[in-house]
């Protein structure tokens, strides 16, 4: 491995154009953040080194042993993440660069391309919430007061911005790309002249020393490894990337499967997870849990996000049951869909993973989902589903194991039904177990409106509910109604106030808990607005009988609050109500068993000593 002649940024995104200067299919895909891309550019400006680079030079014959994708140019949060694959002629060498590849990517979108990120508050499945910027830099003043010490005003931009800074006496925005754009002064020297700066000597000063730190400054330090060996590579690259943050080991895994993969590995996973992930209200599984479920699904022995395990021999099975596997986990993640969760309500993704296994398991298609013939099957897979997602850490720490122990209990007993009874013991015994406690009744009991669990234990404790329309977790009294001002003034018979400062408070902390809350459907809890529950009831259900059935089914006292006044009686009522509840439908289906040494035996030190919760 050697040194190269230092070369400038101009001159590495000249290579890249010309994809002389490439990516391997083992990296991972563009990552950083816009307010990191600013930050290399204050570090260019300044003078800094912007780091150190890792290449390969690869040889004509190599070349079509592997993978190669372009540099990122115009990236979009939206729909534009994923690098190009690139087509290499078979006649010349090439430079793949193993390492830096975040850096050359910053800084070839902010001198030629744009960067596309989330409006604050915008629609994350639009494209409008998406705008394209192009990177500035502020020639009439310094970065802004700020931690990270830059110096520099550089900022990511769309049109509409830099129109609406034009009467900003403080801004003087120009764009970064004329600078890359101006190969020669003397084309730089007209940029300047067109833009009206010719006479501005503090603007003039800046764009010059951009320019330099472009064009003129070879400041970047390649070290190039020229062996051809994939082997020698791959090891050098897992140990450059995997010493420290660089790269999440399921990015570093997924880039050696890509290297493995006859096909495209990484264009498989990436189009599953953006295709599951728009499943009923939307998911947001992560490249890990989907790689988790591959290793699980593929009988891999050892599932852990280990390099020993991304063998050949593992990636080739993973690869030839790929659609097979797709199909079991789309089928998996319209159950979950179907048993009301989406991204906003699944605490825990991993879930999916013995869902999963239990499909794939049995050769499950979508008809699953719907035929009466499988619906008590169904209903216990639910109830599995949701409880374990109430209970805290039972997808926390010791995953691995659990999920191991979850599959051989599948495998065994689950050909013709899910095993509900076995699959609850054999997590007992890993220290998840299902039992309703008096710390789980309160913990439930303390649940608030817009938390994830909140949706998994309604639908659980009223699984009259059919999930897969669109419910609305509904304030039985209205949110509306306990507005503090209002409540302070409200009076008594006798003129005094009805609540003190303190029961005012305990009103509203109670107004989000679970004993105020039910499962509406979306059109009816629209229609409900903020009318007392009373009046609602007998104007929705107009018979004794259903406003009887109505009560019932959603563990409802009698009579319900027409005001704040009857507020605290009836959440009495309801807590009871509901302790009943949990007790019933939250019960394991199987007894509680003692933990052996055996049982214990390759339940790891750290996964032992610290539980991990779940989200709320």
């Amino acid at each position: 491995m050697g040194h190269k002649e230092p070369m400038s940024i101009a001159a590495a995104l000249r290579q890249i154009q010309d994809h002389r200067l490439i990516l391997p299919a083992i990296q991972r895909e563009y990552v950083w953040k816009p307010s990191q891309v600013v930050r290399v550019f204050d570090s260019v400006m300044r003078g800094y080194p912007v780091g150190s680079f890792l290449s390969w030079r690869v040889a004509p014959e190599t070349i079509n042993k592997f993978k190669f994708y372009g540099f990122m140019k115009d990236y979009s949060a939206f729909n534009n993440r994923h690098n190009p694959v690139v087509d290499i002629p078979t006649d010349r060498e090439v430079v793949a660069v193993l390492d830096g590849q975040q850096r050359l990517t910053s800084l070839n979108i902010g001198l030629r391309g744009t960067y596309a990120y989330k409006n604050h508050g915008g629609w994350s499945n639009k494209a409008w919430s998406y705008p394209e910027r192009r990177l500035y830099l502020n020639l009439l003043g310094k970065a802004p007061e700020n931690e990270l010490g830059l110096k520099y005003h550089f900022q990511f931009l769309t049109k509409d911005d830099v129109e609406a800074a034009a009467d900003d006496e403080t801004k003087k925005w120009f764009p970064v790309s004329e600078v890359y754009d101006a190969g020669e002064a003397s084309a730089l020297s007209r940029t300047v002249a067109a833009y009206g700066f010719g006479n501005d000597v503090t603007a003039t000063d800046l764009i010059w020393t951009l320019w330099d730190a472009v064009h003129k400054n070879a400041s970047l330090h390649f070290y190039e490894e020229e062996e051809q060996d994939i082997e020698r590579v791959l090891d050098i690259f897992v140990r450059v990337n995997s010493g420290g943050t660089v790269l999440s080991y399921s990015d570093l895994l997924l880039s050696i499967a890509t290297a493995q993969w006859e096909g495209d590995a990484r264009a498989a996973v990436h189009g599953l997870v953006d295709s599951l992930n728009q499943t009923g209200m939307g998911f947001n599984f992560s490249r890990d849990t989907i790689l988790k479920s591959g290793l699980v699904l593929a009988d891999v022995s050892d599932i852990g996000f280990k390099v020993k395990n991304f063998t050949t021999t593992n990636m080739a099975k993973l690869e030839a049951d790929w659609d097979v596997m797709s199909t079991s986990l789309h089928v998996a993640v319209g159950l979950l869909s179907d048993f009301g969760l989406s991204g906003g309500a699944l605490t825990a993704d991993s879930v999916l993973i013995p869902v999963a296994y239990y499909v794939h398991h049995r050769k499950l298609e979508h008809s699953y989902r719907e035929s009466p013939n499988t619906r008590e099957d169904r209903a216990a897979l639910r109830s599995w589903v949701l409880r374990s997602l109430i209970v805290r850490g039972v997808w926390g720490s010791g995953l691995d194991t659990l999920l191991r122990d979850l599959r051989e209990v599948i495998r065994t007993q689950g050909s013709s039904s899910f095993p509900l009874a076995a699959v609850e013991k054999t997590m007992a015994l890993r220290g998840k177990s299902l039992v309703v406690t008096d710390a789980l009744i309160e913990d439930v009991l303390t649940l608030e409106y817009g938390k994830a669990r909140t949706f998994a234990v309604l639908a659980t404790l009223f699984p009259h509910v059919d999930t897969r329309n669109l419910f609305h977790v509904d304030h039985v009294l209205p949110a509306a109604r306990f507005d503090k001002k209002e409540l302070a003034g409200h009076k008594a018979d006798d003129g005094t106030p009805r609540f003190s400062a303190e029961e005012i408070a305990e009103l509203i902390s109670l107004r989000d808990k679970l004993p105020n809350l039910e499962l509406l459907p979306g059109l009816e809890n629209i229609g409900k607005s903020d009318k007392a529950p009373d009046d609602w009831l007998a104007a929705e259900y107009p018979s004794p009988d259903e406003r009887s059935a109505f009560l019932a089914r959603n563990a409802l006292p009698p009579t319900l609050p027409h005001s704040i006044d009857e507020f605290m009686a009836f959440y009495d009522q309801r807590r009871e109500s509901l302790i009943a509840r949990i007790q019933d439908k939250l019960k394991t289906q199987a007894p509680e068993p003692t933990p052996t040494d055996e049982d214990l035996s390759d339940f790891g030190l750290d996964e032992a000593l610290a539980e991990g919760d779940d989200e709320d």
